[in-house]
């Protein structure tokens, strides 16, 4: 299962093949500016791994993200992340330094959040994000979500978590 596709971008699952793809845009100084350095090839390799073990295991990881005729632009999807010692769903992204500001990250993070509510039945669902990424932040807020707290765990000190709860159905 993958979001559905958007006016603009197209979703699909991580494959080996895409090794080249993921290892640039990890290992972008700029895409990773918030993060402790930027990422290594084999880091890449086990970027794609992880994503591969979420799809078997959750039914859904990050998936790459692509216009409609090929052209590639990042990642997004969700994962499952531990805030402050709680497993949480998380929307994810990552794009291309040439694409950012564009509305893409938006456009797929907004597939990824109904992917969730509707698809998945996800209840709540967060955004973690480095304390000065007001890029990343402005994001999570365009679809809907609202600061909920500080995380205090994982590899930064702090963490920025932004969220939001849909509402039940029965």
């Amino acid at each position: 299962m993958k979001p559905n596709d958007t006016e603009r971008l197209r979703f699909r699952a991580m494959a080996a093949d895409d090794l080249d793809k993921i290892a640039a845009l990890l290992g972008d100084p700029v895409v990773m500016t918030y993060y402790p350095e930027p990422k290594t090839r084999d880091h890449a390799r086990a970027w794609i791994d992880w994503n591969q073990q979420n799809y078997a295991q959750h039914g859904h990881g990050l998936w790459m993200v692509e216009t409609h005729n090929g052209g590639f632009l990042g990642d997004c999807g969700l994962t499952w992340q531990e805030v402050n010692g709680r497993p949480m769903p998380e929307v994810g992204y990552h794009m291309r330094a040439d694409v950012q500001g564009h509305g893409y990250a938006t456009e797929a993070a907004a597939a990824c959040r109904d992917f969730a509510r509707e698809s998945l039945g996800v209840t709540e669902l967060v955004a973690i994000t480095h304390p000065e990424n007001v890029a990343s932040q402005r994001v999570a807020e365009k679809i809907g979500m609202r600061f909920i707290e500080d995380d205090h765990g994982g590899a930064f000190p702090v963490r920025t978590v932004l969220g939001m709860t849909f509402p039940t159905t029965h």
